[in-house]
């Protein structure tokens, strides 16, 4: 399949999409992005990526993250993290307390939020530096040894993080955090803010589209770890959205308030796709459109 002509396709057929939608406001430092900037990329299997438009352009990758700490978490860890967090679709808003109350401090599912900071709280346990680890592995996958901190935006996401504050006070009266919640918070944000293109992306992800196998050939994840990661993307990846990304573009995803949507073809590719104008649950207008007009041309699909 000629790659490039597919993403030309893909890219002329949003274009109308693009600009739609309203960039990230409640974070400071995000509200002053180019609506108007759109890019795509796919890695294959074997590494070798294409893309077009601002596909080498870096954004914040914020909530992305989460599912590159949820995958080092289970590598490390196994099965004892879902003692601390679900695996259901919240329903409500990624930045929700309502469901924690009636739960007793157990977050819905590890990309809300709530559970995102559950994960980094373990990953800090497991490494003693949380988002470090983090930087090091997406540099080692992405072959990208620039990548690096938006200090701007950690610092405006941490000015501006009364509600995550809450999450994680609220689930330490609850004994769902081992580690200072200050510190907690200080790696999520700080993984948050991580800057990456399409294309670094793209690469990063590949080792769920590879079954758990890293970009060097080494196991991350076992199969059955790299399905499950999958999963939990497709049904939970986009928030309360996730059954119409479901229905639309039929993959795993995870998406970001940056603009960023990284998706995955098992056993084929990894995609990323990045366009700042978010819709009402927080994702991509013309990023959703891109991949549901994706798998439309090239039939792929996990159903």
């Amino acid at each position: 399949m000629d790659y490039q002509a597919v993403l030309e396709e893909v890219a002329a057929q949003v274009k109308p999409q693009i600009g739609r939608g309203r960039v990230a406001q409640y974070i400071p430092a995000l509200a002053s992005v180019d609506a108007d900037r759109f890019g795509i990329a796919l890695a294959d299997v074997d590494g070798h990526v294409t893309g077009v438009g601002d596909w080498e352009r870096p954004f914040s990758v914020q909530s992305i993250s989460k599912a590159f700490s949820l995958a080092l978490v289970l590598a490390d860890d196994g099965e004892k993290l879902w003692r601390r967090v679900g695996r259901e679709p919240s329903g409500n808003p990624f930045n929700s307390l309502v469901q924690l109350e009636y739960e007793n401090g157990i977050p819905r599912n590890p990309f809300i939020n709530a559970g995102a900071l559950v994960v980094t709280d373990r990953l800090q346990t497991l490494t003693g530096d949380a988002s470090t680890t983090m930087l090091d592995f997406l540099r080692a996958e992405s072959g990208n040894p620039d990548l690096a901190f938006d200090q701007e935006v950690a610092i405006s996401e941490s000015a501006h993080g009364d509600r995550n504050a809450a999450v994680a006070h609220f689930m330490a009266s609850y004994g769902n955090l081992h580690n200072p919640v200050p510190t907690v918070l200080e790696h999520y944000f700080w993984q948050c803010s991580i800057e990456m293109s399409c294309r670094d992306l793209a690469l990063a992800g590949g080792f769920l589209a590879r079954h758990g196998l890293r970009a060097d050939g080494s196991r991350l994840l076992s199969q059955s770890e790299a399905k499950r990661v999958n999963a939990i993307m497709l049904t939970c990846g986009t928030y309360d959205a996730a059954g119409d990304f479901a229905y639309r573009v039929g993959l795993p995803g995870k998406s970001g308030v940056g603009g960023g949507i990284v998706a995955v073809v098992p056993g084929r590719c990894t995609l990323c796709v990045w366009s700042p104008g978010l819709d009402a649950r927080g994702n991509s207008v013309a990023g959703v459109a891109a991949l549901d007009h994706f798998t439309t041309l090239t039939g792929w699909s996990v159903f």
